[in-house]
C-alpha cells in the first residue's frame, strides 16, 4: 500500500484492519455479478469536478434556519441505510428495464434515483402537471410513466429519488435565451461542451426547474434530489454575463435557491436534497456549493466522493483512484465537519466504473466500508451505462 507519508498514521493502521476485513468479505460476496447496462450519458453534475474541477417575478423572502418543528411530516420513511442506483430516462424508457432495477431489491437494493429532468434539458415524462414552460421548449419528452413506475417501485418496498438537474439545460437555453447566461458581446454563453448554462439569478429559472420537481412530487416521488446546483466550472468565464446578477457571495445565491425549493417541495411531504462535489466540504471552489449552508436546509447531501475524480496527491495520497477507502475516508470528513451540528444526512456517491485503475467488486466494497466507517446514512452507486455490481447491495458490513 503506497500512501504518502503526511497521511494520518492511524488511517494506515484502520486501512490494513479494513483490508483484511474486505478480504473475507470478497471471498464471501465474490458472486457480485455485474447488471444490466446500456450506454447512458456521463452525467458531469453527478460526476465530478473537472479541474481536479428584470422582468421576473421576485423570489420568495428568505426562510431562516431550519428547526426540528419546522421540518414536515414526509410520505415515506426513509431505509435505515440508504443502498441505491442510478436510472437514466433512456434505461427507463426500455420496457421491462426499470423492473429490472427494481428485482435488485432481492440483493439489498432499497433506493433508486431516476431522472426526472436531465443534464440535457429533457424532462423524462408529458402530462398535464409539468409546467407549460416545459412542453414550450421542447423539453417534456415521453421516456416514461412517472407514475407507474413510482408505483413498481413502491410495491417492492423501494424508497424513489427524483434527479432535478437545474443550471446546465442545453434545451431551455436554445429556446429561451433570455433566460440563460449570456456571452459578452452577444448570444448565450456555452460551456467547453458547447452547453448552454441557465442562469443563476433568475428566478424565473428557479420555479421553472422547481415546477418540474412538483409534478413529480405529485406523481408519487418520496426526494427530489437537485444536481447541478452550482455555477459553471468550465468554458470561457471570462466571457459570461449574468443578467440581474446580484452583489452576494456564489454560496449566498445557491443557498437562496435552496431555500426557494424547500419552501415548496416540503409541503408536499417530499424530502429535499442535493448533489455536491466531492471537494466542496475540503475548500471553496468558488461555484456557490457550500455544505456548511446547505446543510441547514437541506434534508441530505449527496457528496460526489469518485476516487477516479480527484488529483494525484489530494488529501495527501500519492493516487485517489488507487485508495478508495482512504480517498472516501478523507472527503467525507470534511463534509462531517463543514456540517456538525446540522441535522442533514450524507449519503455519497460512490464509484462502480472503471476509468484507469480497474474498479470492480473489490474497490466498491472498499468505499461502502469507508463510507459505513464515517457514519453515512447509506450510499449510491453510479455507473454512466446503468451497470451496477448487484453482489455489493446486500446489508451489512465487513
Amino acid at each position: 500500500m503506497y500512501i504518502h507519508d503526511r497521511i494520518d498514521p492511524n488511517d494506515r493502521f484502520r486501512e490494513r484492519r479494513r483490508r483484511a476485513r474486505r478480504r473475507r468479505r470478497i471471498r464471501r460476496a465474490a458472486a457480485a455479478v455485474a447488471l444490466v447496462g446500456m450506454g447512458g450519458a456521463f452525467a458531469g453534475g453527478a460526476t465530478y469536478f473537472t479541474t481536479r474541477t428584470h422582468h421576473a417575478q421576485a423570489a420568495p423572502a428568505a426562510a431562516g434556519r431550519r428547526s426540528q418543528s419546522a421540518v414536515p411530516a414526509f410520505r415515506s420513511r426513509l431505509p435505515a441505510e440508504i443502498r441505491g442506483v442510478h436510472v437514466t430516462e433512456g434505461l427507463a424508457s426500455i420496457p421491462g428495464k426499470f423492473e429490472e432495477y427494481v428485482a435488485l431489491s432481492s440483493r439489498g437494493l432499497n433506493t433508486v434515483e431516476l431522472d426526472v429532468k436531465d443534464e440535457r434539458g429533457y424532462v423524462g415524462f408529458v402530462g398535464r402537471g409539468l409546467p407549460a414552460l416545459a412542453r414550450a421548449v421542447g423539453a417534456a419528452r415521453p421516456f416514461y410513466d412517472p407514475v407507474r413506475l413510482v408505483r413498481v417501485a413502491h410495491r417492492a418496498g423501494l424508497y424513489v429519488i427524483g434527479r432535478v438537474v437545474v443550471f446546465q439545460d442545453p434545451t431551455l437555453t436554445r429556446a429561451r435565451p433570455d433566460l440563460a447566461i449570456q456571452r459578452r458581446g452577444g448570444g448565450v454563453w456555452t460551456n467547453a461542451g458547447g452547453l448552454g448554462w441557465a442562469n443563476e439569478y433568475d428566478p424565473r429559472v428557479w420555479k421553472y426547474d422547481v415546477d418540474v420537481a412538483v409534478a413529480a412530487a405529485r406523481a408519487g416521488f418520496d426526494e427530489i434530489q437537485f444536481d447541478y446546483v452550482r455555477f459553471p466550472t468550465d468554458g470561457d468565464l471570462s466571457t459570461a454575463v449574468f443578467p440581474h446578477r446580484r452583489a452576494e457571495p456564489k454560496g449566498v445565491t445557491i443557498d437562496r435557491f435552496f431555500r426557494y425549493a424547500v419552501g415548496r417541495l416540503h409541503p408536499l411531504h417530499v424530502r429535499v436534497s442535493a448533489d455536491l462535489f466531492g471537494l466542496a466540504a475540503t475548500r471553496d471552489l468558488g461555484i456557490g456549493q457550500v455544505p456548511r449552508r446547505a446543510g441547514r436546509l437541506l434534508d441530505t447531501i449527496y457528496p460526489m466522493v469518485y476516487p477516479s475524480h480527484y488529483n494525484r496527491g489530494e488529501y495527501n495520497l500519492i493516487d485517489p483512484e488507487a485508495f478508495p477507502y482512504a480517498t472516501v475516508v478523507h472527503a467525507l470528513r470534511d463534509f462531517r465537519r463543514q456540517t456538525r451540528g446540522e441535522q442533514v444526512r450524507l449519503v455519497p456517491w460512490l464509484q462502480d466504473f472503471t476509468l484507469r485503475v480497474p474498479y470492480g467488486p473489490e474497490q466498491v466494497v472498499e468505499q461502502i466500508d469507508a463510507a459505513r466507517t464515517m457514519g453515512a446514512a447509506g450510499f449510491m452507486l453510479w455507473n454512466p451505462e446503468g451497470v451496477y455490481t448487484a453482489g455489493v447491495l446486500a446489508r451489512g458490513s465487513s
